[in-house]
């Protein structure tokens, strides 16, 4: 990869927000509106409230929640210790290393007693080193939880998507839950080369991350009229890629993902006492494991 300075002029000139990311249903969001992402996440120190390994322990809520999904090393804990620019979320390269649903209250105390004004979800991996239970009690929090805004699928763009993916977003289609796809690790397809990558060969990168997306979009809304399909918007980002200011590739486009998801984009919102729901509640006929 080039020299930071190199890195941030080659990416200035050709990794617009448009090109990084791709919208075909939703618009892409102005320099203001990313500006304004950082400021809900950045300020103030995540805290991770608790953690647990069955839906029945998890604990009610008043505010709303997005869950992070993906396969064993597709990169989730480092893209959230990027999206929330912490430590808090484990890394290995070990497959299995997150166990457990963990709940990280975000954006700072939202006035009424929470410890934050949204929970980010840290879910253990699907695939290598997983556990069937883990599916089981993933899905069950998936389909019963009403304070869950939206699922995000992390998928590697070098491997693309596997049949574990295809058959968690048909679930997800199935059982009705707002999801998007993002692409994780983004750099390996953009600044593939030596450090004397050129802007042409960074053109052609882009070209081929666009391509990448085209065949992404193709499988996450298939028209098998299933149930409601993916967000026509797919993000690509790195959380290993460093530019200017200590922003990650394509981070900011993330957070504001997920302010909007969970309906705080423009105003906070609180859930309603009926949003609340319990085990007893859960549609279990529908709940399909990983």
């Amino acid at each position: 990869m080039p020299p930071k300075s190199v890195l941030n002029s080659l990416i200035a000139k050709n990794v617009l927000p448009s090109t990084l990311a791709y919208h075909w249903d939703t618009p892409v969001p102005t320099q203001s509106q990313l500006r304004r992402a950082d400021d809900f996440f950045l300020p103030f120190q995540p805290l991770l409230l608790y953690s647990t390994d069955k839906f029945q322990t998890v604990q009610q809520s008043a505010i709303p929640e997005v869950a992070f999904l993906g396969r064993s090393n597709v990169g989730k804990s480092s893209l959230l210790n990027g999206l929330m620019r912490t430590k808090l979320c484990h890394t290995s390269k070990r497959p299995g290393r997150t166990k457990t649903m963990n709940f990280i209250a975000v954006g700072g105390p939202d006035g009424m007693g929470n410890a934050g004004r949204m929970m980010v979800l840290d879910m253990p991996g699907y695939g290598k080193g997983s556990r069937v239970e883990w599916g089981a009690q993933i899905m069950k929090y998936l389909v019963g939880r009403r304070q869950l805004r939206r699922a995000f699928v992390l998928v590697d763009p070098l491997h693309g998507l596997k049949s574990s993916d295809e058959m968690l977003l048909q679930s997800l289609r199935e059982n009705a839950i707002s999801h998007q796809v993002i692409l994780s690790k983004v750099d390996r397809i953009l600044f593939t080369g030596t450090k004397s990558l050129s802007e042409e060969q960074l053109q052609s990168n882009v070209a081929r991350l666009r391509q990448i997306y085209e065949g992404v979009r193709a499988k996450i809304q298939p028209g098998q009229s299933d149930g409601p399909e993916a967000l026509g918007e797919i993000i690509g980002c790195s959380a290993d890629t460093k530019l200017d200011r200590g922003r990650r590739l394509g981070m900011d486009q993330v957070r504001w993902a997920v302010l909007t998801a969970a309906g705080l984009g423009n105003e906070k919102r609180k859930l309603s006492p009926s949003d609340l729901v319990g085990e007893d509640e859960i549609r279990a006929s529908s709940i399909k494991r990983l």
